[in-house]
């Protein structure tokens, strides 16, 4: 089970990720990517999922059109761990140069 991030442990790993957001309503993180239309879109997600599944640590995630928000928080752990963190990072790393 992962350990949840607290304190200036979470503070640090919050500094990591770039455009990532604390959710309002739970112990979550999340970003809102825009493409230049559904098929860029769609295709960011084929390549997030590929990445999820490889770390198996999967997304909540809503499309629409040409935006994608992600949310990550770790189910058991009940909150955001070192996981979602490096979730986050490998995901900037897929994204478009114009998110970043």
């Amino acid at each position: 089970m992962s350990k949840k991030l607290v304190g200036m442990d979470r503070a640090t790993a919050l500094h990591e990720i770039h455009g990532w957001i604390e959710h309002e309503e739970r112990d979550a993180i999340r970003k809102t990517f825009h493409f230049a239309d559904f098929s860029e879109a769609f295709a960011f997600m084929a390549r997030v999922a590929l990445l999820a599944e490889k770390a198996d640590h999967h997304p909540e995630w809503f499309n629409v059109y040409n935006r994608v928000e992600i949310i990550l928080s770790t189910h058991d752990a009940d909150g955001l761990t070192r996981k979602d963190i490096d979730l986050a990072r490998r995901i900037d790393e897929l994204a478009p140069e114009r998110e970043k």
